[in-house]
């Protein structure tokens, strides 16, 4: 006679396995939001895009406001590698401003992408309900503005701007302009030209410091 043994844990019931790829389902829900932005993205919107059911998307993301926040973090982890890529090769302050600016300007009218930056533009005006969104996309465009202000504290340190230079200030105005970049490319339905030309006029105030030798 067999005998049962008590002893022998339940097997544990796994989850049944996605049957869509997460990361291109992450990707095409990222360009939803961008285009429409948060609050506007209709579940519907997404799940088409996205190419699964609503719950799937459940399953697979939690709900609608966890999926914008990965895909936004996705997007935001991405774009600060680049920045911080572009600014170790940037000789000094000054040229590390201008490529940014300069890559904002093509960035911002890509063709492959809606126009205009995410963490700029998906989170605007958006009702009371969606505050801690909004703050979580604060968050991330302040951590673009350190970025700068790093690298501005930087050239003063290395002598490139003048000791007195507020790298806070300076870094506050240039994140500005590429914010107002963001907003121009969606309203003038991706004018590469005239960002570039923004991008231009905007480095003319950058702060001259000419070293008097001793």
């Amino acid at each position: 006679m067999e005998i049962e043994n008590k002893s022998e844990k339940p097997r544990k019931k796994t989850g049944r396995p996605l049957s869509f790829d997460r990361e291109v389902a992450l990707e095409r829900a990222m360009l939803v939001f961008w285009r429409y932005g948060y609050e506007a993205a209709s579940l519907q919107e997404l799940t088409s895009a996205m190419g699964i059911t609503p719950p799937s998307l459940y399953a697979a993301f939690g709900d609608k406001e966890k999926l914008f926040l990965e895909a936004v973090e996705r997007y935001s982890t991405k774009s600060c590698d680049a920045l911080q890529c572009l600014f170790n090769q940037a000789p000094t302050a000054r040229d590390a401003i201008e490529r940014l600016l300069q890559s904002s300007a093509v960035d911002n009218t890509c063709p492959s992408h809606p126009p205009g930056c995410l963490v700029v533009t998906a989170a605007t005006n958006c009702s009371a309900s969606s505050e801690h969104v909004q703050s979580a996309m604060t968050e991330r465009r302040d951590n673009v503005e350190t970025l700068i202000t790093t690298r501005i504290e930087r050239g003063i340190a290395e002598g490139e701007l003048h000791p007195d230079t507020d790298a806070g200030a300076l870094a506050s105005f240039y994140t500005t302009v590429i914010q107002g970049m963001s907003t121009q490319a969606r309203d003038s339905g991706g004018n590469r030209d005239k960002l570039l030309a923004i991008a231009a006029t905007a480095m003319r105030a950058w702060p001259i410091y000419k070293q008097i030798a001793s």
